[in-house]
């Protein structure tokens, strides 16, 4: 029977036997600390030219978690964050404590070595140990070696064992991160001003979703956590602290699981002062471009089996364009929504006898459309009864100056002229609050304080939210949102 065959509590037996072992021997199984030197890609870098069967005077310290081990413990392969090392360690020349040691390590565990830098005739850089120190003995054995983290439930559930199994997991963990940093210095190159707006609002607001409610003991009243940060962003922005503010963080939005839908996820919003939507679809592909190249060192990329291309020129077509592409219908020449809501429904659509004319129009785009934007599209013109704090368009008051960025048929970004006018944002807000009347427990509530800061003056103002995760997963090929969130929402267990 294999270790891995064997019922998880009797492996922890064991190994706590080995743990009173190593008290017995008056070795602390749990030290403070290592002086470690160097890391294993360190190593591999520092020494890539070093010949087979060369011996170096170099001493180095390195620590990590053991991976395999053979031949009594004579070779042991650790990994550290960087990478693996081998650890030799000669059973004529060792102590008899280091090979009471070596008795009592398992895979898993952390140790710390010192020892000099040589490479084996079979070309294997490795280090001979001079000394070796337990730093943590673990209970439970990392799954096995070769086949790795299958489990979905374990992986999502128990993240560091997939992190300890599966270099995919970290590597896209890591560069979620790299992305991020990317992201920071290019809205930072921009002179954009990074800031931290509240994450429990009085009274949720900028975006059309269904809040997180939770209750402050303290002050007696109800909160939500934020689905989007972006009125006070506009605060900001009317308060004169930047011409360019942006933000990075959490948003919570009371909805159902999938794989492109966490209820906690990340996003970047911004808004420029004199800037309108044409603005910020220049900034979107410059942001994705720069991030690419950055990180990735590309444009170009394969998500499942689609080649996507991030170089501009993105297409650009207004939504009522593309819905009558795919369908024939010219839903713009609709007066009423009556009309329209019959026009969907001679489409196959389904949609509510009272939908708006531009919830029709969404629907059908939902449809009819989304699934094909495969590479970067900008969808503009977005209905004006969809999109209550966007400016009206210049050209058709039925929609507004707003655009959604879709790659791999997934939407991506969400920008707007944003809207400045304090009394078409007041009755904008009305218009959302008989929606929220009718039983849309999604529209907008009333926020007489922004309005108020409106009345103080918004100038001309671009806005712009990217949601970090989708745009993770898109570089990444993640075929899920929980592969690139650390730590995913997950039904508890009973």
């Amino acid at each position: 029977m294999t270790e891995h065959t064997r019922p998880e509590n009797e492996l922890r037996d064991i190994r706590l036997q080995k743990v009173a072992a190593l008290r017995e021997k008056g070795i602390n199984p749990y030290p403070y600390s290592f002086k470690r030197t160097t890391t294993a890609a360190e190593i591999q870098e520092k020494y890539k030219d070093l010949a087979a069967d060369e011996v170096t005077e170099d001493k180095v310290s390195i620590a990590g978690r053991i991976r395999s081990i053979r031949n009594s413990g004579m070779f042991i392969d650790i990994l550290d964050e960087s990478g693996n090392m081998q650890l030799f360690s000669s059973m004529k020349e060792i102590d008899e404590d280091l090979k009471g040691l070596l008795d009592l390590l398992d895979l898993g565990d952390w140790i710390g070595v010192t020892g000099i830098v040589r490479r084996t005739k079979r070309g294997e850089l490795t280090v001979n140990v001079d000394a070796l120190e337990l730093l943590s003995k673990t209970l439970l054995p990392p799954p096995e070696k070769y086949h790795g983290l299958a489990d979905i439930e374990t992986k999502y559930r128990q993240r560091y064992v997939d992190l300890i199994a599966n270099e995919e997991s970290r590597d896209r963990l890591r560069k979620r991160s790299q992305i991020i940093a990317a992201i920071r210095v290019f809205l930072g190159e921009q002179g954009f001003l990074e800031v931290e707006t509240p994450m429990l609002h009085t009274i949720p607001g900028g975006a059309i979703a269904k809040p997180f409610t939770t209750h402050h003991n303290a002050l007696d009243m109800k909160l939500y956590l934020r689905i989007a940060p972006e009125l006070f962003l506009k605060r900001l922005i009317v308060g004169g602290l930047s011409d360019k503010v942006f933000e990075m963080n959490r948003c919570f939005r009371n909805e159902g699981l999938s794989p492109r839908h966490n209820p906690e996820f990340t996003s970047m919003e911004l808004y420029q002062a004199y800037a309108d939507y044409h603005d910020m679809m220049r900034l979107t592909e410059d942001l994705f471009q720069y991030v690419a190249q950055r990180v990735f060192g590309t444009l170009k990329f394969t998500y499942g089996e689609k080649e996507l291309d991030l170089g501009s020129p993105w297409r650009q077509k207004s939504m009522l364009d593309l819905v009558k592409e795919a369908t024939g219908v010219d839903f713009n020449e609709f007066k009423t929504a009556k009309e329209a809501v019959v026009a969907a429904k001679g489409l196959g659509v389904f949609v509510k006898d009272s939908d708006s004319w531009g919830k029709v129009v969404e629907t059908v785009f939902g449809e009819k459309v989304e699934h094909t934007l495969t590479q970067p599209t900008h969808v503009t013109d977005l209905p004006l009864d969809i999109s209550p704090l966007a400016k009206v368009h210049r050209h058709n008051p039925r929609l507004t100056e707003r655009f959604e960025s879709y790659i791999n048929c997934w939407e991506v970004a969400n920008a707007f002229s944003e809207l400045t006018d304090p009394v078409d944002q007041r009755e904008r807000f009305e218009a959302q609050v008989k929606d929220r009347e009718s039983g849309d427990d999604e529209a907008h509530h009333m926020d007489h304080d922004f309005i108020t800061a409106l009345e103080y003056g918004l100038p001309p103002s671009g806005g712009l939210g990217i949601g970090i995760d989708r745009m993770v997963m898109l570089l990444t090929n993640a075929p899920s949102i929980r592969d690139v969130i650390s730590f995913p929402t997950m039904k508890p267990k009973d």
